[in-house]
């Protein structure tokens, strides 16, 4: 299955404003270059970035802002035929990622079909965890990776708390 993956960058100091108006004209750009190659679009997951402000801007964006805005964003610029979108942390941390994901702050809750959208933030704690493993720590990776799997699928669920970060 192709996994279609257009980011705008969160690195800078523009703000949500701005990354909505290229996350959109990205996305509108992505589309018609896959119906100009003819790609069956019930066949893709669309993996874009949450659209947020950049990481130097001083006025960060809220989790309420971000799931408005890419909601928004998504409804003007996905096909209906698509059949899934998936989000990556998009270089922001696993913690905030998470923040970020809760199910009752997400564009999850909104009128695209919830099962439709999904939240992924386990690659970075991945990465991380493949990292310890290649220095001999097996164990502790596999531990990192599963605490990360859980806080996901606790986001997800609208059960994300930051204290559990510690536990």
């Amino acid at each position: 299955m192709p996994i279609v993956e257009p980011e705008v960058l969160m690195d800078g100091d523009h703000t949500i404003e701005r990354s909505a108006e290229i996350t959109e004209a990205v996305l509108h750009e992505v589309f018609h270059a896959l119906h100009r190659h003819r790609v069956v679009l019930e066949h893709i997951l669309l993996k874009p970035s949450m659209v947020l402000a950049g990481s130097k801007n001083a006025r960060q964006s809220s989790t309420a802002d971000i799931a408005a805005y890419t909601l928004r964003i998504l409804k003007r610029t996905v096909p209906s035929a698509v059949p899934g979108i998936v989000f990556l942390s998009g270089g922001q941390s696993p913690d905030r990622s998470d923040r970020q994901s809760r199910r009752d702050e997400s564009p999850r809750t909104a009128a695209l079909e919830p099962e439709l959208l999904v939240w992924a933030h386990a690659a970075g704690a991945a990465l991380a965890s493949m990292e310890r493993s290649a220095a001999g720590n097996v164990k502790e990776a596999q531990q990192a990776l599963l605490k990360r799997a859980r806080l996901n699928s606790a986001a997800a669920l609208g059960n994300y708390d930051a204290a559990q970060e510690n536990s």
